[in-house]
């Protein structure tokens, strides 16, 4: 298949190109069965505009989710008089984190059943294969503290994410940010699949009565390490090229 070459003439500005690329993430994570029904987020930081951030409005499927319907507001939640309504969760956990950390500009979250499932291990995600060694030291825990509807609960948000790309909400479920949407969908691919593998392993372990092997530490950080380099943008494009295939609406 020939790469889809862009012309000058389809150049778009940052903010565009943003509200595409997260409707795109929405297309994604439908695809992949990330969503909760209505529920969960996907936010971009809008170019130019650092207090500001695009998200979904509340009442619609991810799937319906196109670059036109994105709802921008302020990292309060605070929207133009008319709006759609967003979820109320959204300026506690995506707020807090935008307004801590200027290197993200993007941040996931979902509530699939193997990432509620990590989230409720008291051993949380373990580095038992190499995709997960990536998370090795470099994912954070936040303990639940009930639906996330209290501006208080923010600094505990920010104090544990940290300078991580990953958390993992305790009896909850999951959390990517990045510096780009892709960056932080594809962080957020090899999370979710880090947790079904754990779930799996861990079913088949009991059932079974087999043993778990753990790999050496040393070995783990050291391919953590080189996890580091990845800055995960490669896989990013072919997806989009599929979704221009068979989904071209969202950039509608």
């Amino acid at each position: 298949m020939v790469a889809r070459v862009v012309s000058p003439a389809e150049t778009k500005s940052p903010e565009r190109q943003a509200r595409e690329d997260l409707a795109a993430c929405h297309r994604l994570v439908e695809r992949f069965g990330w969503t909760e029904l209505i529920y969960n987020h996907a936010t971009a930081r809008v170019p130019g505009k650092p207090g500001h951030m695009l998200v979904k409005p509340d009442r619609i499927l991810y799937q319906q989710v196109n670059a036109s319907n994105l709802l921008e507001c302020d990292l309060d939640g605070n929207l133009p008089p008319g709006s759609p309504v967003i979820n109320r969760t959204v300026p506690v956990i995506h707020g807090a984190i935008y307004k801590a950390r200027p290197d993200v500009n993007a941040i996931l979250h979902t509530h699939t059943p193997a990432g509620m499932a990590v989230s409720s291990m008291e051993c949380g995600l373990l580095p038992l294969n190499q995709t997960a060694m990536q998370f090795h030291n470099r994912i954070g825990y936040h303990e639940f503290m009930g639906v996330a509807e209290n501006f208080d609960e923010c600094t505990h948000i920010v104090k544990a994410l940290s300078t991580h790309g990953a958390l993992v909400l305790r009896n909850h479920g999951l959390l990517t940010v990045g510096s780009s949407i892709s960056q932080a969908f594809v962080r957020l691919f090899y999370l979710e699949r880090c947790c079904e593998s754990q779930v799996m392993l861990m079913t088949a372990a009991a059932n079974n009565n087999t043993a778990i092997r753990m790999p050496d530490p040393k070995v783990v950080e050291e391919t953590a390490k080189l996890w580091d380099k990845d800055t995960m943008q490669r896989e990013w494009p072919a997806y989009v090229t599929l979704l221009d295939r068979e989904e071209p609406d969202f950039r509608d």
